[in-house]
């Protein structure tokens, strides 16, 4: 033990001298060792660097001046943290410095140095130890990864393939190229794509990007236009077999290049070096080409410079084919939409309507106009949320099971509770239709229902999460009427409460979506004023206000659908209605027979007497026989001749076919048998019981 302990003492300055030989020879980072003053007093870079800075002998300078010959982008602040630690003798770790090559920038590096101070036995401070090692492969690195990350967020941003191209084509420059074009096969823009697998020979491609690092157009196609890089046999082999190419060889004429000299003098005169093509595709569909330059300076393209390549093509292909879907699904949402719209708002007595719709896309806002009984009108505004095929489609359901429910006769607040209920109860299955899909959840959808009736002026409006009504009265007032507001449909509990108003003559609903009310930008009591200036305009017809309404408050409006609907009420006079009020007594009958007669024949309709008499002997009868207290008997002249009784009565009629030794129950069959149509609808006090006959 003891031998060897001397040995070692014996060896110690022989083997501290090889060690810090080896440092300084073998070791592959750079080591310098810098004086009190600091002045370079031995060095070693590294084999890259010694390649690539080639600084010549330094030994005597001081460290800023070695700095600055370096290329380190802040000599002074690195010659600051070494004098700090030559003062404070703790060591400073890892400070990264950005190397610039003077003469390449593409050859720009990244050093990881860091500094211990150096003393004797007696703590004498001898100087500064620098250790610098090459990080510039893991900067690298990190680059292409901070690059994928702001391509995917940048590309999954939008659903437009021009936008998609634009961003893929400006991400990659000046970082991976300096030029990049992005082509697509013609058919992708509308939605439509080839059929999975390779691409045919010679598809029409279309250019969706394109971006030059110096700004210089060096000639192609612009963004819109049609790509001629189908024409090339490279390019189509690339879609063909959706390999990406890596072309260096352009000068030397290798490989393809050779074979097309007309396109490699085409290249090499636009200054480009080296490219990358690489195919764009998507579960399995060829959507089109990402064309990668580098021009002359830079070093040529490598293998990693195409693994990049290809991992920018594939997130964008991936967002181009969602925008394809997206693109397709929209087209038919819209042919869609288009088709479910009313061809023609039908005229009524009751009101003179007016509307505009202004869609921006595929939507589900709607409006109907429902004819009622007793030539009452029902005014429907609603929309769907989203603005995909699903909003659509749940707008045309919507719409269909408000038509069906309509023909109850239901008042606004109960008819909306009953689609309230249809909605919910049938979830997924009708109307799971939210932005995402029927697996987003239940469909969210709002509506308005306004019921107007001209014999007596009565309008019963409710709402379900959807904006009120606007009111203009015949004296210049405007009323934003105040409706409870209830839950959306398919949310929450479905409580709804109706809101009544009487309305002169020549009074003017407007109805209208959420997007018109949002794109106002404007008070309640500034939206009122301006409202009623456009209504007061005088010669103007209320379809040209509607218009030049719709065109005021959708300037501001980009992207949502645009619904406004105007009502101008009417009232229906003598010559149109007639109402008596009869005493609950089995007399009344024949009186109410006479009271027919005579108006029918007033209004020169004698040859419906005998028919009318006989509906009227029928219903009176039902309502002296099921009611308490006074029957009122209303005749209208409308599309139809309308026959109505009203009772206090709530109990609903059921038509029934009578057996053949039956006494009674056939009055409600012969009812219907001589009309064209019957119903029944609820009252507040009871019930009504109408029919219809057509006019002679």
């Amino acid at each position: 033990m003891g031998r060897s302990q001397d040995a070692g003492r014996s060896a110690g300055p022989a083997l501290d001298k090889a060690v810090l030989d080896a440092v300084f020879s073998e070791f592959p980072f750079g080591l310098h060792v810098l004086d009190p003053d600091l002045r370079v007093v031995r060095f070693r870079p590294s084999a890259r660097f010694a390649r690539l800075f080639p600084l010549g002998d330094v030994t005597g300078q001081p460290l800023i001046e070695v700095l600055r010959r370096l290329g380190i982008q802040d000599a002074e602040a690195a010659d600051r943290a070494a004098r700090r630690v030559l003062a404070t003798g703790q060591p400073a770790r890892g400070i990264e410095m950005p190397v610039r090559n003077a003469g390449d920038s593409h050859r720009d590096a990244v050093l990881s140095v860091s500094w211990f101070r150096l003393h004797d036995e007696d703590g004498a401070v001898l100087g500064l130890a620098a250790v610098a090692l090459d990080v510039t492969q893991r900067h690298r690195a990190q680059a292409r990864l901070r690059l994928l990350d702001e391509a995917g967020a940048r590309f999954g941003a939008t659903l437009d393939v021009l936008g998609i191209g634009r961003e893929l084509a400006a991400v990659a420059v000046p970082d991976l190229a300096d030029i990049v074009t992005v082509d697509v096969i013609d058919s992708v823009l509308r939605g439509d794509a080839p059929v999975p697998g390779p691409a045919a020979r010679n598809l029409p491609l279309r250019r969706v990007g394109r971006a030059d690092g110096d700004d210089r157009q060096r000639g192609g196609a612009a963004v819109g236009q049609m790509s001629d890089v189908s024409l090339s046999p490279a390019y189509q082999q690339a879609l063909a077999d959706l390999r990406p190419r890596l072309v260096t060889g352009l000068a030397a004429g290798r490989g393809w290049a050779g074979e097309e000299p007309e396109l490699r003098e085409r290249l090499l005169s636009a200054g480009v070096q080296s490219l990358m093509i690489v195919p764009l595709s998507a579960r399995g569909v060829v959507l089109g080409l990402g064309c990668f330059y580098r021009l002359h300076g830079p070093p040529a393209y490598e293998q990693d410079d195409l693994a990049l390549a290809v991992q920018l093509a594939d997130r964008a292909a991936l967002c181009l084919d969602n925008a394809r879907l997206y693109a397709r699904e929209t087209s038919a949402a819209r042919v869609l939409q288009l088709g479910l719209r009313p061809p023609e708002v039908p005229s009524q007595a009751a009101v003179e309507t007016a509307h505009s719709y202004l869609p921006s896309g595929a939507a589900g806002d709607w409006f109907d106009v429902i004819p009622l009984s007793g030539a009452r009108v029902a005014l429907v505004v609603g929309d769907t949320a989203g603005r995909t095929l699903h909003a659509v489609a749940a707008m045309g359901e919507l719409r269909a099971a408000i038509g069906a429910l309509a023909d109850l006769d239901l008042p606004p607040d109960e008819l909306l509770e009953r689609l309230h209920g249809l909605v919910t109860r049938l979830g997924g299955a009708m109307g799971g239709f939210t932005e995402g899909g029927p697996e987003d959840g239940p469909m969210r959808a709002s509506c308005l229902i306004v019921v107007y009736d001209p014999v007596t002026g009565e309008c019963v409006m409710s709402t379900a999460g959807h904006p009120p009504p606007v009111v203009a009265y015949p004296d210049g007032r405007m009323e934003l009427v105040d409706i409870p507001d209830g839950p959306a449909l398919g949310q929450g509990v479905a409580r709804y409460t109706a809101v009544r108003r009487t309305l002169p003559e020549d009074s003017v609903l407007v109805l209208y979506n959420s997007a018109l009310r949002e794109a106002a930008q404007a008070t309640t009591d500034e939206r009122l004023d301006r409202l009623r200036d456009e209504l007061r305009t005088e010669g103007r017809s209320l379809q040209a206000t509607c218009d030049a309404l719709l065109g005021i408050l959708t300037a501001r409006l980009s992207r949502h659908d645009a619904v406004l609907l105007l009502a101008r009420t009417r009232l229906l006079d003598s010559e149109h209605v007639a109402t008596w009020q009869l005493a609950n007594e089995p007399a009344t009958v024949a009186t109410a027979r006479g009271l027919v007669s005579e108006r029918l024949t007033a209004w020169g309709l004698g040859e419906l007497a005998f028919t009318t008499q006989l509906v009227v002997s029928e219903l009176v009868t039902n309502a002296v026989r099921y009611a308490t207290g006074p029957i009122e008997l209303r005749l209208i002249r409308d599309r139809a001749l309308i026959c109505e009784v009203t009772d206090d009565s709530s109990t609903a009629p059921q038509l029934r076919y009578a057996d053949d030794t039956d006494e009674g129950g056939r009055g409600l069959y012969i009812t219907a048998q001589i009309t064209q149509r019957w119903g029944h609808r609820p009252t507040p006090r009871g019930k009504t019981i109408w029919t219809e006959q057509e006019l002679p």
